[in-house]
């Protein structure tokens, strides 16, 4: 079907939106984003999660943090009962990593590790776990498999980088943006074919197009094929393009779970580190199953370091547009989309913007 995206004035200035054609043969279901826990978020802190001088990350503080951030969400009182809330025994989990700055910065080995280790626990196989990325330079880079047990697989979708083997040829959305020739963006066979639930697992990112890189621009371009053509130029389709992709089926059914990575984060000069001065350490992770309500959160995380930095806003469009940008905070590769996130949850109803209905719960360890 097209889907014609209606253009609203907060969010698209009365810009024209692209002619987006929408192709799944895969029906919703009524667990799908923003899942059981609408508008909840925990949040939790802890100091001793890493050595700022060494990076080193401390393991036993990372799992401490997944027990009380899977039990405050739930409300259970044991982790088993957690992590049972999501998952049984006949799952086939993916875990979506984001390893875009990697080794830099990176979806933590050790939060990955307490991830596959709880799911075992309630009778997940080692072998029915995929741990995926889009590009397996990437992925490699992280040795994801000296953290887990023998026959948890890691995948890397595009084997070789820009193969189209591992995408559903008839789950895609197909959409011009620049004219371009190749218009189709497919999403991934282990989406649609394999995995039966996804963890998404992103990171405190800055985004030079998108504004912030978390759950729904992680679980966007991260399960689909040719989508970096939604920001070859000054101005992106990120605004729109985000959100369609997150809310796509069964995508959007099978992610019941985010857990995002803040231990280490990026505030300008995303999503690749290429400049240290950049990463900062705001040592948390955030638990939620709706997806905007978290990156809600993490838009202001970015906004408040950026104002401390004394860097312009991720809503500044009046800034200088520089291709090198990612080495100077006070200009812009491309016109942020930070709006994305509020479209997400207007258009696709993929979870709660307005702060006044988002209950956080915060803890310390």
């Amino acid at each position: 079907m097209f889907l014609q995206l209606a253009a609203t004035p907060a969010l698209l200035a009365a810009e024209e939106s692209p002619s987006y054609n929408v192709v799944s043969r895969h029906a919703a279901s009524k667990s799908s984003v923003p899942g059981p826990y609408r508008g909840i978020v925990a949040q939790v802190h802890s100091g001793k999660v890493i050595d700022v001088g060494s990076e080193r990350v401390d393991q036993a503080t990372v799992d401490r943090m997944l027990s009380t951030g899977m039990q405050s969400l739930t409300g259970a009182k044991a982790d088993r009962d957690a992590w049972a809330t999501f998952f049984s025994p006949s799952d086939v989990v993916g875990i979506k990593v984001n390893c875009s700055g990697a080794p830099v910065i990176c979806s933590s080995p050790e939060v990955v590790r307490g991830i596959v280790a709880n799911l075992v626990s309630v009778g997940v196989k080692p072998q029915n776990i995929y741990i995926y990325e889009r590009y397996l330079n990437q992925l490699v880079s992280v040795h994801y498999e000296r953290f887990v047990p023998e026959g948890v697989q890691i995948l890397a979708i595009e084997t070789p980088r820009g193969s189209q083997k591992n995408y559903d040829a008839e789950t895609y959305v197909d959409v011009s943006f620049f004219g371009e020739a190749a218009t189709r963006s497919n999403l991934a066979r282990l989406v649609t074919e394999t995995v039966t639930k996804i963890i998404n697992v992103p990171n405190a990112k800055e985004h030079q197009a998108a504004g912030v890189t978390g759950c729904l621009k992680n679980a966007a371009y991260g399960n689909f094929s040719n989508v970096a053509r939604s920001h070859k130029v000054e101005k992106t389709n990120t605004l729109t393009f985000i959100g369609l992709l997150a809310a796509m089926e069964p995508l959007r059914s099978k992610s019941v779970l985010n857990i995002m990575d803040g231990i280490k984060g990026i505030w300008h000069g995303g999503p690749f580190a290429e400049d240290n001065r950049y990463r900062f350490f705001p040592k948390m992770m955030m638990f939620g199953t709706d997806s905007v309500a978290m990156d809600r959160l993490l838009l202001d995380l970015i906004e408040e370091k950026r104002k401390a930095e004394g860097a312009s806003s991720l809503w500044d469009r009046s800034v200088p547009i520089d291709k090198k940008a990612h080495l100077d905070y006070h200009k812009n590769t491309f016109v942020r989309e930070p709006g994305h996130i509020e479209y997400a949850a207007t258009k696709f109803g993929l979870g709660e913007y307005d702060k006044a209905h988002i209950k956080v719960s915060s803890v310390e360890v």
